[in-house]
């Protein structure tokens, strides 16, 4: 678990090799201790090939990625299968990974399938305790949103980002915070659907046009109150020609 820790560590100081060596080792370590106890270390094992995954896909290894992946899906299909309510949320996860990997690979049937399946289990558990996995629902329906545009389900995929966008304003007008940058990207996703469309409709152009208000007055509330932004939303920072003020 150290090692585990470690790698997050050095991948966070730009130290990728190390990081990825850290998490190798880690790995090696769970699969013997499985190899004798999985009731006690499949999940520690798992675990770390989700993460080792992450690792690999930086490191430009995707094929591995994805491998580690997969192997930490099943890992957790296996545990939720007992223990759903321990490892329903764990498999979710890996699913939204998973999601991700194979649609880096091309596979996109099979990526838009696996982020179907997390999108299903993450409705379940938010309907028995929305303050724990809302957030973690609206992230995949956003997710879902993407998947479903790629395979030109457009009218589906805009479906998805307008619930992701529903939850997260929910969340933000109680916490803005913790949820006004994911609010923000799922807006500019929103906005991104909306202008898919060759010829939108009156309705369509006046959303996106509300959308677009909307979303700078959000990224001007982040700037204004200091809050920390994740570094993949970093351009919620950036100003824009008619965003001063």
């Amino acid at each position: 678990m150290s090692l585990n820790n470690l790698s997050v560590r050095l991948s966070d100081a730009g130290r990728r090799a190390e990081g990825l060596a850290a998490i190798e080792r880690a790995v090696a370590i769970y699969e013997q201790l499985a190899a004798d106890n999985f009731a006690a270390y499949g999940p520690a094992l798992a675990l770390s090939l989700n993460n080792l995954s992450n690792r690999l896909s930086d490191a430009g290894r995707r094929a591995e990625g994805l491998a580690a992946i997969e192997r930490a899906v099943a890992i957790y299909e296996q545990l939720a299968a007992d223990n759903f309510a321990a490892y329903g949320p764990d498999l979710a996860t890996s699913l939204n990974n998973l999601s991700v990997r194979l649609s880096d690979a091309g596979r996109r049937a099979e990526g838009l399938a696996a982020i179907e399946r997390a999108v299903a289990i993450y409705e379940q558990l938010a309907a028995d305790n929305f303050a724990a996995y809302g957030p973690d629902l609206a992230m995949s329906l956003n997710n879902l949103s993407n998947r479903l545009s790629d395979a030109g389900r457009r009218a589906e995929g805009l479906a998805a980002i307008e619930r992701a966008v529903a939850i997260y304003e929910q969340l933000a007008a109680d916490n803005f915070a913790a949820y006004g940058p994911a609010l923000a990207s799922s807006l500019n996703n929103l906005s991104n659907r909306l202008g898919e469309s060759a010829e939108p409709t009156a309705e369509q152009a006046k959303r996106l046009m509300e959308i677009r208000a909307q979303l700078q007055l959000i990224k001007r509330r982040i700037r204004d109150e200091h809050i920390q932004v994740p570094a993949h939303l970093t351009w919620l920072l950036e100003s824009e020609p008619d965003d001063k003020g």
